[in-house]
């Protein structure tokens, strides 16, 4: 913001008392008008014309607040014709030059700049420094939970396993011209899942593939083939993303070691059996699907 100033003491200066004040006002208005528009003192014609009247204007030129082109002043400049020129608009420094108003301009752009740019590396720094630091170790815990062991597999596969970014579909699904579909890793759920009539999408994140390895190394794919059937059968709607049984599967302890010589544990789940109709015979299937695994559980 450019300024248009004049001396304190003006009120009382002969021309001005001379000029009166509906003139005075002219004056003071196009000063402004020069001060904004960086016009170092020149009052356009018709701006003149829009703030007074051309009485006022021959009144300013006549006490000697204004010059008209062709003065004789020595230290103002010659306004073009029709113009007019403010008589010492530079005197004593009171108002600035058009050079000088656009240098103090880009000099506060730029310390503008470097305060946004410092204030911005600080905040950076406030966040790393505020962001909460956890122990390797949950106090009062021993031993590693479920989603511990699960979140630590899926880790250590992520430097030398690569994962499909996304994937779709399921059982005999081809792979894209960018790469497989499915991971090679989660196939055996894959194809058991679809073989128990289970058909669902497969469009997975490679994180999400990743924790799909990490639950069938823990867990088996039948484990996993099993509890899904369960949550098939309860099921209000019949699921349609595979993301769908993952909080399941997480939340499945690990199975004990088998007998040597012992069989898979399998629950068919007949894909062609009437869908119980209300949601009271929808847990109840649930349910009984899981006590058919327990007790196979227990019978080991």
């Amino acid at each position: 913001m450019a300024w248009f100033k004049i001396d304190d003491s003006s009120h009382m200066h002969p021309k001005i008392v001379k000029a009166g004040n509906a003139a005075l006002g002219l004056w003071v208005r196009a000063g402004a008008y020069s001060a904004q528009h960086l016009t170092e003192g020149t009052v356009p014609a018709v701006v003149a014309r829009q703030y007074g009247t051309a009485p006022q204007a021959r009144k300013l030129v006549s006490v000697g607040l204004w010059h008209e082109h062709g003065h004789t002043c020595p230290r103002c400049p010659q306004p073009p014709v029709g113009d007019f020129m403010v008589h010492d608009f530079f005197e004593g420094g009171r108002n600035s030059t058009r050079a000088q108003v656009e240098a103090n301009r880009a000099a506060a752009a730029e310390r503008k700049a470097k305060s946004r740019t410092r204030n911005e590396r600080g905040s950076a720094t406030n966040q790393t420094r505020n962001a909460p630091q956890f122990q390797q170790e949950s106090p009062g815990q021993e031993g590693v939970s479920h989603r511990d062991a699960v979140d630590s597999i899926t880790a250590s596969q992520a430097s030398t396993k690569p994962y499909p970014s996304t994937s779709s579909g399921s059982r005999g699904e081809q792979a894209s011209p960018d790469g497989p579909r499915i991971a090679e890793p989660v196939r055996p759920l894959v194809d058991a899942m679809s073989a128990a009539g289970m058909v669902v999408s497969w469009e997975l994140s490679s994180a999400e593939w990743l924790l799909l390895h990490a639950l069938i190394e823990r867990c088996g794919v039948q484990v996993l083939v099993d509890h899904a059937g369960g949550a098939w059968q309860a099921a209000r709607t019949r699921p349609r993303s595979a993301r769908y049984f993952v909080s399941g599967w997480r939340s499945l302890p690990t199975p004990p070691p088998r007998a040597p010589g012992a069989g898979p544990k399998v629950v068919p789940l007949n894909p062609g059996a009437a869908r119980p109709s209300t949601t009271d015979q929808r847990v109840r299937a649930g349910l009984d699907l899981a006590a058919q695994l327990r007790e196979q559980e227990n019978a080991q």
